[in-house]
């Protein structure tokens, strides 16, 4: 079952958290769908693995012919790896970054992606699905060169990809957390490996600091809520990561 994350009238936010979990050394990723009157998007729709579980759960509350949009924050495997199914069973177009416009068609057959794709300028754009509008906000390097995150302004959750991201089982991130601490050792190291660097977290701090942010969606994870998303816009303020960390230790030649 998903978890509502949100309801107002006939807008929506359903989070699909459990559809890889047991799946062997699999990670384990959430998948979003948002569903705006008749008209629906799917926010990082995940690969193979996720791809039958998640059609069939997203049916039981909104029919695929009517999804309009995927959006991909970036291009891992477990974001999109299943392209070339969704072109199959849906109408949507895919939204994703313009540095990997050209590489998601590998996902699928030849021709699948012509006129299905939009390029997402490295600025951001309005999306628009129903009576709203998306916007896709930039996270370059956080953890992808071209990554961007999806900020719901009916809604007012930040469907943040990978930063955020609590490496835990789909049992737990189905309960949105209210106090950053108890996530921090699941979070931590995470963090410090896959951001680039304290720059670039600083710059998203300061962007996201003029949003109306409620909740903070990972596609790994637990969501954060109430005061949990002013924790953590203030602990990555001050995260020293990626780059940051690396040095002559880092490269040397294998003896």
């Amino acid at each position: 079952m998903p978890t509502e994350l949100f309801r107002q009238g006939d807008h929506q936010c359903l989070m699909f958290s459990e559809l890889c979990d047991g799946s062997g050394d699999a990670v384990q990723a959430n998948q979003f769908l948002i569903v705006d009157g008749d008209t629906g998007a799917i926010i990082d729709p995940g690969g193979n693995m996720a791809y039958n579980e998640l059609s069939l759960a997203m049916t039981r509350h909104f029919p695929p012919s009517k999804l309009s949009a995927l959006l991909a924050s970036h291009a891992d495997p477990d974001i999109i790896a299943a392209l070339d199914r969704w072109t199959t069973a849906t109408p949507a177009t895919l939204y994703i970054s313009t540095l990997w416009e050209r590489f998601v068609p590998h996902f699928c057959k030849a021709g699948k992606t012509e006129g299905r794709v939009v390029g997402i300028p490295d600025a951001g754009m309005r999306i628009p699905i129903g009576r709203h509008q998306l916007l896709a906000i930039p996270a370059h390097f956080l953890h992808a060169e071209g990554n961007f995150q999806f900020y719901d302004p009916v809604s007012r959750i930040l469907f943040s990809g990978d930063l955020g991201v609590s490496l835990v089982a789909g049992k737990r991130a189905a309960t949105p957390a209210n106090d950053l601490r108890e996530l921090l050792p699941a979070m931590e190291p995470f963090h410090r490996r896959y951001m680039v660097s304290n720059k670039v977290l600083r710059l998203w701090a300061d962007m996201v600091s003029t949003l109306d942010i409620r909740m903070i969606a990972p596609q790994h994870g637990v969501p954060l809520t109430g005061p949990a998303v002013q924790q953590f816009i203030a602990w990555v303020r001050e995260l020293h990561c990626g780059v940051d960390l690396v040095g002559t230790r880092d490269y040397r030649v294998p003896a």
